[in-house]
């Protein structure tokens, strides 16, 4: 017989399980509430009489981080953004393709040290940026993309242009993140503009649904029906519908900071740039190689050239540090990499790489010691399992590394002769540099005397743009920027196309700059259509193309190894024609006017300062100049 103390613990079973049961259903309640954000709600103001809309928000943090050019081409998912930007002074600049108006952001990116941004609408709108942005994650340079997207309702409900934009971006930017709601807009542009410039600098994405964009009536007469529903079903639609626009405008328009928030930006211990300063002190023969990292804040440029100078290292100069020293410095080394490289016995990559324009770091000698700084763990280390073997490795920002470098090496000395044999071969290249100009081509001009007489007629506040294969290849060698800051060529991508963007965002930048852009003539078919840009936006620039009717360095290769021209050959089109029918001045150069090239220069120069982009269309013949160049 069962005793009572033996059935209490069945007795005591069901409150236990009734009180737990009851608990779990609050705790859904109270999950399903937060989720519907009922308990914002109660604390926070939905103003519904409000005309405002998220797209002030994106201006007001645009122009707290400085921003003053907003590059797009324009789609209704975006359009409450580009005119609140344009009521708060922020300059708004439409382009004839999105990738243009991200290279355009990216040379603004590079040249001021700050992040360039551009906003594009949703689905084939961000599509046709893929390649820029993949060019600026490459070449690390601080880019804000702004996407439009279907309304956070119908995502993945077949809207108009709706696609999975987070899942293609990812890859691409070192920060992704989609609005949610218009109170999310703040705080989320401050973290991406903060990710862009911090640790290694690249393209950070973040993704505005419409309906965080435009105003709460427009939203609402969208979403919400006009007329009440009846029945259970529809007045449970309803009200969930409701309180999603009451939560999507909740605590809008509250103060928020606006302003930067702080970068992190590592920098070299004290006891690394020690090990370095006694590795260098040490050396017979060392020799600096200065990549575009160097150039990035927070060390200014002239305060990174006086620490190169101070240094007194021959140094070869990459990237944007192109120009650092001026035209033409005892220190800077322009030639023969690869044999001086062989010969230094300490050699400092100070945001360079190993990758393929080192060899992989095959070119590097075994016997050298080899100091590498850079931002990025990953690229610092490159190829250093196979080739070649780091004597220190510092993460760390490079012109602050350098100037520190310097610092510790006040008052050392090289023997002259070292950077003198360097000179000496310096100048026993260039000689075969004139003596390639003055042979004679099959046909219209020699492309290598061409550039000379560019390279002669530069003037020193120019800023050079390269965009193109052979033509920009042989100028790499030929023409010398005239300071830092003023070389912008695509970087390690080597994506063809960049030439208008960066244009545009390098004239916006330096008003007052001579803008010269040096284009392949496969690469200008890129660019175009953007001197209607040009015209529109009053952009005076000039490019100067070399027309050789063909994809001239793919055909140095392909013709020789395959046997076939296939697909490389071109046209000598009449591209100043083409420019002036979009509204540009345009002029030629072919070998009729072959003692012309300078006037016709200094026409294009005129013309330009009277406010006219111009097209230089110059026809030239193929010489051997750049025969064993790599193009795979």
């Amino acid at each position: 017989m069962e005793t009572p103390a033996a059935a209490a613990p069945a007795g005591g079973f069901f409150p236990s399980f009734l009180l737990l049961g009851f608990a779990t259903l609050v705790a859904a309640l109270l999950g399903a509430a937060h989720r519907l954000g009922l308990f914002y709600q109660l604390m926070h103001k939905v103003d519904k009489a409000s005309i405002r809309h998220g797209g002030e928000n994106v201006a007001a943090v645009l122009r707290a981080h400085g921003v003053r050019f907003l590059f797009t081409l324009v789609g209704g998912h975006i359009s409450p953004l580009l005119v609140a930007c344009e009521k708060l002074g922020i300059r708004v600049v439409d382009t004839r393709h999105e990738v243009t108006a991200v290279f355009a952001a990216d040379a603004v990116a590079r040249l001021t040290g700050t992040v360039g941004v551009v906003a594009v609408t949703a689905g084939p709108g961000l599509t046709n940026t893929v390649t820029a942005v993949k060019n600026a994650q490459i070449a690390q340079s601080p880019v804000l993309l702004l996407g439009g997207a279907a309304s956070t309702l119908l995502q993945n409900r077949g809207a108009l242009q709706a696609i999975d934009q987070m899942s293609l971006f990812r890859p691409l930017c070192k920060f992704c993140a989609s609005v949610q709601r218009v109170r999310e807009i703040i705080p989320t542009l401050r973290a991406a503009m903060a990710a862009a410039q911090s640790g290694t600098p690249g393209p950070v994405f973040v993704e505005l649904p419409i309906d965080v964009l435009y105003p709460y009536f427009m939203v609402q007469k969208e979403m919400v029906p006009a007329k009440p529903p009846k029945g259970l079903v529809g007045q449970g639609v309803s009200w969930y519908l409701e309180n999603y626009l009451a939560n999507l405008f909740a605590g809008a328009w509250e103060p928020q900071p606006e302003g930067p928030l702080p970068l992190d930006i590592p920098q070299a211990s004290p006891q690394q740039v020690q090990r370095c300063v006694e590795i260098l002190s040490r050396a017979k023969r060392p020799l600096v190689l200065l990549g575009s990292q160097a150039l990035l804040p927070p060390t200014p440029s002239d305060k990174l050239r006086v620490a190169v100078e101070t240094l007194g290292v021959p140094c070869f100069l990459g990237g944007m540090a192109r120009g650092l020293l001026g035209r033409s410095h005892p220190l800077h080394i322009r030639q023969n990499r690869s044999a001086a490289l062989k010969k230094a016995d300490v050699v400092v990559l100070a945001g360079t790489v190993c990758d393929f324009r080192l060899s992989y770091g095959r070119v590097l000698s075994r016997s050298s010691k080899i100091i590498i700084v850079n931002r990025n763990r990953k690229e610092m280390l490159m190829n250093s399992d196979m080739f070649w073997k780091p004597q220190e490795a510092v993460q760390g920002d490079v012109g602050s590394f350098m100037v520190k470098l310097a610092q510790g090496l006040q008052g050392q000395t090289w023997a002259s002769d070292w950077a003198e044999e360097l000179r000496q071969a310096d100048r026993q290249k260039e000689q075969t540099f004139r003596e390639k100009a003055s042979m004679p081509v099959a046909e219209h001009l020699n492309p290598v005397r061409v550039l000379q007489l560019v390279e002669e007629t530069l003037p020193d506040n120019s800023i050079l743009v390269v965009d193109g294969g052979d033509f920009v290849g042989t100028a790499a060698h030929l023409v010398q920027p005239r300071g830092p800051l003023r070389w912008l060529d695509p970087g390690a991508f080597g994506t063809l196309g960049v030439g208008a963007g960066f244009a545009l965002g390098a004239k916006l930048c330096q008003p007052d700059a001579e803008v010269w852009c040096l284009f392949g003539d496969g690469a200008f078919g890129y660019s175009l259509i953007e001197f209607d840009t040009f015209v529109r936006h009053k952009i005076p620039v000039m490019a100067l193309i070399g027309n050789d009717a063909g994809w001239t360095q793919i055909s140095r290769e392909q013709v020789p190894c395959l046997g076939s021209n296939v697909a490389c050959g071109l046209a000598y089109t009449g591209y100043h024609k083409a420019a002036m029918g979009l509204g540009a001045q345009g002029l030629l150069l072919s070998r009729e006017s072959e003692d012309q090239v300078v006037k016709v220069l200094h026409d294009a120069q005129q013309q330009c300062q009277d406010g006219h982009p111009v097209v230089v269309n110059i026809l030239i013949g193929r010489t051997d100049f750049r025969d064993g160049s790599i193009a795979v």
